[in-house]
């Protein structure tokens, strides 16, 4: 990289500002430095990490880094194969299909089928980022964010994970972060709301101003605001039967 020119080879992206454009160059000569293996890396994927540090370099440049060591050290291989995640595809809880009306990947979980007294901690780790790295490896080109339908229809004090919760929350943060557009939680029970307030100061601030809660009275109308009818899962109106992640040939 020429670095009389730090912005050379960022032509192709539509960015936001040239400020954004400038940092992520900057960036990219930090990290390349600190960790070579950082040339293989898009440059959308560092804006990403840029973004959520409010284009702070040096905030970015590390929770990048740790990300790198981190990847090394869970997915070794390069990718989370269903072998290593058997028992958490059988419970057939997650489902990734559709698309919203900003071209948005679609993954839907329904947390009833969640068994917490059953999941090895590391397991369900990786299922989190299998699960994760199939919803953005099948989003369109030119799409970064992937919007999710929270189920807890049927949920109990049997199926609250606290460490699963937690250890989900920080995977989806700290080393997928600006991959979440939304998320909305439908079939809300009384009694999820003990567990939400021991949930909620694990959330940070940008993943709270993406959840919407929706009553079931408006369930439909509100969710095909962002998604078309043809799109939507046939339980909550829509025309798309639901297929486990796993049997997803996306």
């Amino acid at each position: 990289m020429d670095l009389k020119d730090p912005t050379q080879g960022l032509q192709d992206y539509n960015w936001a500002s040239d400020v954004e454009k400038n940092k992520v160059a900057l960036m990219r000569v930090f990290v390349e430095r600190e960790d070579p293996t950082s040339k293989e890396v898009d440059d959308l994927t560092l804006r990403r990490f840029l973004v959520a540090r409010d284009l702070d370099i040096e905030k970015a440049s590390a929770m990048f880094l740790k990300y790198l060591k981190w990847r090394r050290a869970a997915v070794p291989n390069g990718f989370i194969s269903e072998s290593e995640v058997k028992n958490q595809c059988t419970e057939r809880k997650l489902f990734v299909q559709g698309f919203d009306k900003k071209g948005r990947r679609i993954g839907v979980l329904q947390l009833a089928k969640h068994s917490p007294h059953k999941r090895d901690l590391e397991e369900f780790k990786r299922f989190v980022i299998y699960s994760l790295d199939k919803l953005c490896a099948s989003m369109p080109s030119g799409q970064e964010k992937f919007i999710a339908i929270g189920d807890i229809k049927g949920w109990g004090y049997s199926n609250f994970d606290l460490r699963g919760y937690v250890a989900c929350l920080e995977i989806m943060q700290e080393y997928f972060p600006e991959r979440l557009g939304k998320v909305f939680l439908i079939h809300v029970p009384y009694i999820f709301w003990t567990a939400w307030k021991i949930i909620y100061p694990f959330i940070d601030k940008n993943t709270r101003e993406k959840i919407v809660f929706v009553e079931n009275k408006n369930l439909k109308a509100t969710l095909l605001e962002d998604i078309e009818e043809s799109q939507l899962p046939e339980i909550y109106g829509g025309k798309l039967p639901l297929v486990p992640s796993q049997d997803s040939t996306v």
